[in-house]
């Protein structure tokens, strides 16, 4: 099973708060077509044929029931390849361009882990130290949990997203802010699930701390450190954290949609919570718009905005060094093991993923209507991002297949390979 199929299944079978940790498209359950041999790298015929065949395949994810999808390819050899298309009843919400802001969700890790690890080579914090040293008396045994532990999702912290409660602010029946403080106190009261550093389980408290550590050490509030260390330096215009119930600034977002609560509910799984369901104004075809749904239970753990332009620039700069020293973008890259019979690996807010094509770095994020998939060669020369407005409306027949195959076909091109033959979708 590749790291692709891994952790999709993975997603669609968690709680539905799970989501926020994201999911990565399989392969080897698509219809991707083998594409033939390349033309020259970056030649005019190459590039035309290879944006082709992706907009043939978003347009088969939009036709098979995903309500909208960018995606963006830069081979590091001319223009990128940008394509957006979406599905007819969208378009009275918005028209949706490549160039659209989009909720980010859990690819913001990367971006808190770049501003500690920055904070780390500025010596005034170590992966050594204890969160106790830094939140006293916030986080049980606290003393036992390092930020290294935090960073690489080992801390054993009960993942705040699976709380009853926050689940209510996630699908936005709740519509009260919730504070960083609050959503560690939701974790902390239930049990760890293992010893600090004894395995690895993704949690997103281990975030939230973070975000709480970084501004404790640094006297600055999150998003500012972001702007200041990050978004400003490298000019990203169309990013920024979305704090509290703060609405996003930018005119140009992507609405996000989610099935309502009949189509919802068939692909719970057991153990959810009776009457789950996201809450939103209701759309064509058995949807919701979560677009404006509370985000309050994200900051730390999934609450940047961006546009996939700005985040290949940002991934560029992480990849080749002008973020991080090399001591600090070493150990971003120092992986533990995820899930058993998952070859993907977990480093610092980084994972490396294995694909059809190829290893690749990068993250993930979903939150409600948005999941977003950004990868990068080792060197940051090539990048790609693949934003669908949904989250379990991939968990469909149809559209779940769709979707992978436009993703393998992206990375595989960001890649300069061949786009893998796989076999047919199942029948409806």
């Amino acid at each position: 099973m590749t790291g692709y199929t891994h952790r999709r299944q993975a997603a669609l079978t968690l709680v539905l708060a799970a989501a926020l940790t994201g999911t990565l498209a399989a392969c080897g359950s698509s219809a991707a077509p083998q594409a033939s041999a390349h033309a020259p790298t970056g030649s005019p015929n190459a590039v035309a044929a290879r944006e082709a065949r992706l907009a043939g395949l978003a347009q088969q994810d939009v036709d098979a029931g995903a309500p909208g999808v960018i995606v963006r390819v830069d081979d590091g050899n001319g223009p990128a390849i940008e394509i957006a298309r979406q599905a007819p009843w969208t378009t009275a919400d918005h028209a949706l361009a490549a160039s659209d802001a989009f909720r980010m969700g859990s690819n913001t890790k990367t971006m808190v882990a770049t501003v500690v690890l920055q904070l780390v080579a500025e010596q005034r914090l170590q992966l050594a130290d204890p969160v106790e040293k830094w939140l006293p008396g916030l986080i049980p045994n606290g003393s036992a949990i390092t930020l290294r532990m935090l960073l690489d999702h080992t801390s054993g912290l009960f993942n705040y997203a699976n709380d009853p409660d926050v689940l209510k602010a996630f699908t936005g029946q709740d519509t009260r802010p919730w504070t960083p403080g609050e959503l560690i106190a939701a974790a902390v009261r239930h049990d760890p699930l293992f010893a600090p550093g004894a395995q690895y389980s993704y949690s997103n408290t281990n975030y939230v701390a973070l975000g709480l550590v970084a501004e404790k050490a640094s006297g600055q509030r999150l998003g500012d450190l972001i702007q200041q260390r990050i978004a400003g330096p490298l000019q990203l215009k169309n990013t920024y954290l979305v704090t509290g119930s703060d609405s996003v600034k930018s005119p140009a977002l992507a609405h996000g949609y989610e099935p309502d609560a009949a189509q919802l509910a068939p692909v719970l799984p057991p153990g959810t919570p009776a009457g789950t369901a996201f809450a939103g104004p209701a759309r064509p075809a058995g949807h919701v718009d979560t677009t404006w749904i509370n985000p309050s239970t994200e900051w730390a753990a999934g609450g940047m905005v961006s546009t996939a332009q700005d985040w290949a620039r940002f991934d560029t700069a992480l990849m080749s060094g002008k973020l991080l020293a090399p001591a600090q973008l070493k150990e971003m890259q120092t992986t533990v093991a995820e899930e058993s019979g998952n070859p993907n690996r977990y480093g610092l807010g980084l994972e490396q993923v294995v694909t059809p094509c190829g290893t690749v770095w990068g993250h993930v994020g979903q939150v409600p209507g948005y999941s977003s998939e950004d990868y990068t060669d080792a060197t940051g020369h090539r990048t790609v991002s693949v934003f669908t407005t949904t989250i379990f409306g991939l968990a469909a027949p149809k559209t779940g297949p769709a979707d992978q195959a436009l993703v393998n076909a992206a990375v595989c091109t960001m890649l300069d390979q061949p786009i893998p033959s796989s076999p047919a979708s199942p029948a409806s």
